[in-house]
């Protein structure tokens, strides 16, 4: 807040405070790839971070070992992690719910501040019953219903199933491939809402794009990546074998950056002031 501007008159002290209290009811939220990209997310100005593995297969729950050390360095940012035993759809076996259940106790034995997970029927709704299982385990965590929101058949449907199984918020791009193009869902989903559930918008969000995602939507709650590229420090590399798929790059990897997380926050937050 300009306290200058206080000096003018009841009104400017109004209209500072206000954007003060409007600069406060967002937040931003950093997938992030790795505790280095945690810690890149936190100096950024980052409200919390989803900590995955596997951003490739558009995120798989972490090891024991990222999740207790970005617990352990993390002391300004909130720390939440994805319950995802792996790649693919969203149906899910016995065996695997109880993978998921495991996880979750983990981070709970570790001091997660949140978990992330969504389980599907085969007909593309909302599994009730598996839901409401891995919400039992997680209680006094925050809880996100990830993306497998987007793979709903009945969008407007599966958002009251999840306000009245009591997920704190839905992370969405709208049911579109990115958050920009699914820009009338996700502003539908924030308007049946009512403050019942946080819609928070995900997918191809960045500085330049976040402003025009949030004032088309009115959305509070942001999920982006902010990464760079990074090549590989190594001197020598076989460039015959592969540890993956052949032809693939594997001396570049992508991380969170400090500068693009603080570029994408202030990209918003000056746009109110």
């Amino acid at each position: 807040m300009n306290i200058r501007r206080a000096r003018l008159g009841s009104l400017d002290v109004f209209i500072s405070i206000y954007i003060l209290m409007s600069e406060n009811d967002y937040q931003f939220e950093i997938c992030a790839n790795s505790v280095e990209s945690c810690l890149a997310a936190q100096a950024g100005g980052a409200n919390r971070v989803e900590l995955c593995a596997g951003i490739p297969e558009g995120g798989t729950t972490p090891s024991y070992g990222d999740i207790k050390m970005a617990r352990e360095h993390l002391d300004k940012t909130r720390l939440h992690v994805i319950i995802r035993p792996r790649g693919g759809d969203f149906l899910y076996s016995s065996l695997e719910i109880k993978c998921m259940l495991a996880d979750i106790d983990i981070c709970k034995q570790l001091g997660v501040d949140g978990v992330v997970f969504g389980c599907l029927t085969k007909n593309g709704g909302i599994d009730i019953e598996n839901n409401q299982l891995l919400l039992s385990h997680a209680k006094g965590m925050s809880t996100t219903f990830h993306r497998a929101f987007d793979r709903c058949k009945h969008p407007f449907e599966a958002l009251e199933q999840l306000i009245d199984l009591g997920f704190d918020r839905i992370l969405t791009s709208g049911q579109q491939p990115t958050a920009e193009e699914g820009i009338e869902m996700l502003k539908q989903l924030q308007h049946r809402a009512q403050g019942r559930i946080n819609i928070l918008a995900g997918c191809g969000i960045n500085e330049t794009n976040i402003v025009h995602i949030a004032q088309c939507t009115l959305v509070k709650e942001f999920h982006f990546s902010a990464r760079e590229s990074v090549y590989s420090q190594m001197e020598y590399h076989n460039p015959s074998v592969y540890m993956g798929m052949a032809g693939q790059d594997e001396m570049t990897t992508e991380v969170t950056t400090e500068r693009r997380v603080r570029n994408t926050i202030q990209a918003l937050l000056h746009s109110t002031r």
